[in-house]
């Protein structure tokens, strides 16, 4: 069995104990008020992004997220937060090392002796999480767990939805779809990125992401019989009227009827947190990948760290 469906299958244990290493952790990580940037690469980047929204949504303070080697370094914040798995990736290195003295820096990593905490100020040890596989599925999450149990955030709730998630049968079947868009709202516009990302990485499929309001401004265009939409979160009105007019699948948990694909949830459940809703996303791109004879622990031309000379 590939080493991505049992990382995939471990997260609501790793998001229950990311949750109960919140408390320990707090001094660390941003106070109320703070002015916070927060990057990453690739899929770090993604929970950056969900984690920018949800702070601000919070009223916890401005956040923004970028991806490492674009961050602005005539900006000034409070604080720094870098998400790296491995702790290795270049771009947060030279990123971490320019902004020593400046501003202080907090580092959620997998690996505790990896080169990112020694150049961080503080840094928050995620080992639980680590992953052999190259293409992250619950480190990332388990970052957004710690995270969003910071912001005050159910996570128990949260690994109840994905102990349904884990289990639920897929959505449509992955063999039949040709291309996939993800859209998103708010802090689940970094979900749809970081769903669109599996696709590409395990399964070298088209996958494509938007925000949902921006959809119909031109990406609806390449939506086609035996073509998949794929919504995290709550929809604009009319959008799976739309979609259907075109004659794509459409994805969204969270609605009940005639335009939902999924309805595999327990009788009388509500419906799941769109985080929970992304491990669906990660099976099926994981899906993708072997009903095209892939292997998901392989992806062509990646490797598990971007290290540059």
């Amino acid at each position: 069995m590939a080493h991505v469906h049992a990382e995939i299958a471990s997260q609501p244990d790793c998001w229950r104990e990311a949750a109960q290493l919140a408390p320990a952790v707090a001094d660390r990580l941003p106070r109320p008020g703070e002015r916070v940037a927060v990057v990453g690469c690739g899929t770090s980047w993604f929970m950056a992004m969900a984690y920018a929204g949800l702070r601000e949504h919070a009223g916890q303070g401005e956040t923004d997220a970028f991806q490492a080697s674009e961050f602005p370094t005539g900006r000034r914040y409070d604080r720094l937060i870098a998400i790296t798995r491995s702790g290795t990736t270049t771009e947060v290195l030279e990123l971490l090392s320019a902004l020593r003295g400046q501003v202080p820096t907090t580092v959620l990593v997998g690996d505790p002796g990896s080169p990112a905490v020694a150049l961080a100020d503080a840094a928050v040890t995620m080992p639980f999480a680590d992953e052999r596989s190259v293409v992250q599925t619950r480190f990332a999450t388990t970052a957004l767990a710690l995270l969003r149990a910071h912001l005050g955030d159910n996570v128990g709730a949260l690994a109840a939805d994905a102990e349904v998630t884990v289990r639920a049968p897929l959505p449509i079947d992955p063999a039949g779809i040709e291309q996939v868009t993800f859209l998103g709202r708010g802090w689940t516009v970094g979900l749809a990125q970081e769903a669109a990302l599996k696709c590409r990485e395990a399964a070298t499929f088209w996958a494509e992401a938007y925000p949902a309001m921006d959809y119909r401004h031109g990406p609806i265009s390449v939506a086609a019989p035996g073509r998949l939409v794929w919504a995290f979160g709550p929809i604009p009105d009319g959008l799976p009227e739309d979609v259907a007019a075109t004659g794509a699948a459409f994805v969204h948990s969270r609605t009940h009827g005639c335009h939902t694909v999924l309805t595999s949830w327990a009788a009388g459940r509500t419906p799941v947190d769109p985080m929970a809703d992304l491990i669906l996303a990660q099976r099926f791109a994981v899906a993708l990948a072997t009903s095209r004879g892939l292997d998901p622990d392989a992806p062509r031309h990646l490797t598990r760290s971007v290290v540059l000379a």
